[in-house]
């Protein structure tokens, strides 16, 4: 594809560069690095755009400054007005604050504390209102127009389009040789940016590269819009990448997905929670779910034969109690927390032997619940929810083949 392909929706490389210019003033070049342990896994060598690590822990100020930096005097001093329950919300915030624009932000009530407290610490004027995104959208829609304050979309503008398109260029300028791109999609504004760029800067240098987009499978409009050719509208299901829960694509962010996206993925909730945990773990990278979804890829076998590869690592904003709950259900899909529920006769001493059994297997129980009361138990039983900490599958069966052994009826819980 070249700049003067008139048929493309997308930004040039020209708008991308000269957009580059302006967010250099509030966003951040974030660092790039390596992972060994995803490179085994794909054959080639991997590394992580840690965006997480970027002001207001997200990309979105990219995209956010670009957009309202472009906006005419009168515009700026009408003000804006953005919807989001998390880091568009931030972005637009912070991108005003810095222009020293007023902005008024619409969240859902029920938002995490904590990116409540962010959006407001930059300035915005935060309202509360509705329990969901979209009913937070149509108010920030009257809220525009009844006062004149720009609405500052999170995704399908070419100007937001546009600002996010300066990460693929940055990208580029550190891993000059990257064959694939692979990148978390919501309603497609940072995969189309990151597509727009790569693509017409390889083809300017004579090459090729691949983007491979990757949604959630509980919020996946992506694949039946691109079957179907047109955006459509889906039913999702409740996601922990709450950061990429989108029913619908961008109109203008499909059309440029369906140019120049060579492939979408979908994930389970396990592959994001195994994500985060390897993260974690292995890049010592603390990353939103939404983040993690180009490493659940990887991790699920879905990105293969690539090359060089540059995962991009989204966001890092994920509220304390989300985080915990994922690390423990990434925990369980790696198979290194067993919960399981015995049936014990009501005697002295079965809960020492139980115990006794566990730690001859190298495990180590780190709750245990009791009880006379469960569900089927004869009045001779009780039952014991042991939850238990393991060191992979391998160990895993080892403890279950121990207790089983030993003559205890069992049940694992998945």
């Amino acid at each position: 594809m070249s700049e003067s392909d008139t048929t493309f929706a997308g930004p040039t490389l020209a708008d991308i560069e000269s957009a580059r210019l302006r967010v250099a003033k509030a966003a951040q070049v974030t660092p790039m690095e390596s992972s060994r342990y995803l490179a085994e896994i794909v054959g080639s060598p991997v590394y992580l755009k840690c965006e997480n690590l970027q002001r207001t822990g997200s990309y979105k100020i990219r995209g956010a400054y670009n957009r309202i930096s472009s906006l005419s005097d009168a515009e700026k001093a009408a003000g804006v007005v953005a919807a989001s329950a998390g880091n568009h919300a931030q972005g637009v915030a912070f991108a005003a604050r810095e222009l020293g624009i007023k902005a008024t932000i619409f969240m859902p009530i029920g938002v995490p504390l904590p990116k409540l407290q962010a959006t407001r610490s930059y300035g915005a004027d935060v309202i509360l209102r509705g329990h969901s995104v979209e009913e937070a959208i149509r108010a920030a829609a009257e809220f525009s127009h009844a006062t004149g304050a720009v609405v500052i979309p999170p995704f399908d503008h070419i100007d937001v389009v546009t600002g996010q398109g300066t990460l693929g260029l940055e990208m580029l300028d550190q891993i000059p040789d990257a064959d694939t791109f692979v990148v978390s999609i919501g309603g497609g504004g940072l995969i189309s940016g990151i597509a727009s760029a790569v693509k017409q800067r390889a083809a300017a240098e004579g090459r090729t590269v691949r983007v491979i987009g990757v949604q959630a499978a509980n919020a996946a409009a992506y694949p039946p819009s691109l079957v179907a050719g047109e955006p459509v509208q889906i039913t999702t299901s409740p996601t922990i990448a709450d950061g990429i829960q989108v029913s619908r694509p961008g109109i203008l962010n499909f059309e440029i997905v369906n140019d120049l996206v060579d492939e979408v993925v979908t994930v389970s909730e396990a592959d994001i929670a195994r994500a985060l945990l390897v993260l974690l773990e292995r890049a010592k990278q603390v990353v939103e779910p939404a983040g993690a979804a180009g490493v659940a890829a990887i991790l699920a076998g879905l990105v293969k034969d690539t090359g060089t590869t540059v995962v991009v690592l989204s966001g890092g904003n994920i509220d304390p109690l989300l985080m915990q709950r994922v690390i423990s259900h990434g925990l369980a899909a790696s198979d290194r927390y067993l919960k399981l529920r015995i049936m014990l006769p009501d005697r002295p001493g079965q809960l020492a032997r139980t115990a006794e059994l566990v730690a001859e297997a190298n495990a180590n129980v780190v709750e245990v619940q009791h009880t006379r009361h469960g569900r089927g138990l004869q009045i001779d039983q009780v039952e014991l929810e042991l939850h238990i900490e393991t060191r992979g599958p391998d160990h895993r069966d080892q403890v279950i083949a121990k207790l089983r052994d030993a003559g205890f009826e069992l049940r694992v819980d998945q």
